[in-house]
């Protein structure tokens, strides 16, 4: 028998159904899924409008690339057009979030004539050689052959002083999930944004958790007023689906030449149609508002949870996180008793991801499973 390596620890859970904001096991319990596949089911399990434009494409052709022009591109560009930042209007789709880190990385490169980065500790990019590269956890750089990489401190203004004359590009995340889900501020994106305009190095935004939607706004940039020269794609935009995209400004594309990238699978036309049915829904059911709503109500339900063990709650919309006294596995694995899947951010954060589609009894439920865990592991720590 053909075994799966085990990369990833096993949950000890076999899921067989999801829809909306909840998944279903073999034996028919029903869980709700504040971890969404590393976020990737922002917009809920099944979400019909991406199921009805996949549908639609399966019944016309599934394999394609860019080579050729073709429906479902068009229709998924015009519809990006819509929802972009302004003056990033040159796309190319990728299968990944690492495989968009990867091409925004070789864009710099191109367009800047320099090899070096500026990343910044707590960041998570990725686990291919170049995302790795400006990814800040050792335990998973150890071993590997990376890119010229340094790492700043997040949220430190002080870092944009690192940009210098060889350094092609700043990748950042204007949320942090890995690292802890902590949100940038203005002013360090601000001064990112500067130090790269003086020395001429990229500013590249990693929004492939934080954004679509997911803080409130469509790109979690937006609110700090930062527009980027390259933004990077994934997860949830095609409603769960795999995809990527990377954006970027006219002055990062223009020393590109054919076949300097390529993707066989990249804006496949399942692909595109899935995008263009994640930004129906993005748009027609308002989910960003939905998200800033939905998120202060379950922040505030959190902050109100009443644990000897919680530091802090912070994050935004709903990409939101408790930091914990203790490590998060023991409280991750009583939740999945409870009916609540979640994952943690680093060693101590407990980490929710949940869809936008979460109503008021579901954040009641999540504060109820939450209190009820760190009670119980209160009481087996002999803590009062």
């Amino acid at each position: 028998m053909v075994s799966l390596i085990s990369f990833y620890g096993s949950r000890g859970l076999r899921i067989v159904r999801g829809e909306g904001q909840f998944v279903w096991d073999q034996r028919g319990r029903r869980y709700l899924d504040a971890h969404t596949g590393h976020g990737a089911a922002f917009l809920g399990h099944r979400p019909p409008r991406v199921v009805e434009d996949l549908r639609k494409q399966l019944d016309t052709i599934m394999v394609l690339t860019p080579t050729f022009n073709s429906d479902p591109m068009e229709r998924c560009l015009s519809l990006l057009g819509e929802i972009l930042p302004p003056n990033l209007t040159n796309v190319y789709f990728q299968n990944s979030g690492a495989e968009a880190v990867e091409l925004s990385l070789k864009l710099a490169v191109k367009a800047t004539g320099r090899k070096k980065f500026l990343a910044f500790r707590g960041s998570f990019h990725g686990r291919t050689l170049g995302a790795l590269s400006v990814t800040w956890n050792p335990k998973y750089r150890k071993d590997f052959p990376l890119l010229n990489v340094v790492f700043g401190n997040y949220n430190s203004i002080e870092s944009a002083d690192l940009v210098d004359d060889e350094t092609a590009a700043v990748i950042v995340e204007p949320v942090q999930g890995e690292g802890g889900v902590r949100p940038s501020t203005r002013e360090f994106l601000a001064e990112l944004r500067r130090s790269c305009d003086e020395r001429g190095a990229a500013l590249i935004l990693d929004e492939v958790q934080s954004g679509f939607g997911r803080t409130g706004v469509i790109w979690a940039h937006q609110s700090r007023g930062v527009t980027p020269d390259i933004i990077i794609a994934g997860k949830s935009i095609g409603g769960g689906f795999p995809v990527s995209l990377v954006a970027a400004k006219d002055w990062i594309i223009r020393s590109l030449r054919g076949a300097e990238h390529g993707s066989t699978h990249g804006g496949n036309p399942l692909a595109c149609a899935a995008v263009h049915g994640g930004i129906r829904t993005l748009l027609e059911d308002d989910v960003p508002r939905k998200a800033s709503i939905s998120g202060s109500k379950l922040r505030k339900a959190l902050e109100d949870v009443n644990s000897k063990l919680i530091r802090e709650v912070r994050g935004e919309g709903l990409l939101l996180g408790i930091e914990l006294r203790i490590d998060a596995g023991p409280i991750i694995k009583a939740l999945q008793e409870r009916g609540v899947l979640a994952l943690r951010a680093g060693r101590n954060v407990l980490r929710l991801l949940p869809p936008y589609l979460i109503n008021d009894e579901d954040v009641e439920m999540l504060y109820n499973e939450i209190e009820g865990a760190l009670r119980n592991e209160e009481s087996r720590r002999g803590i009062s």
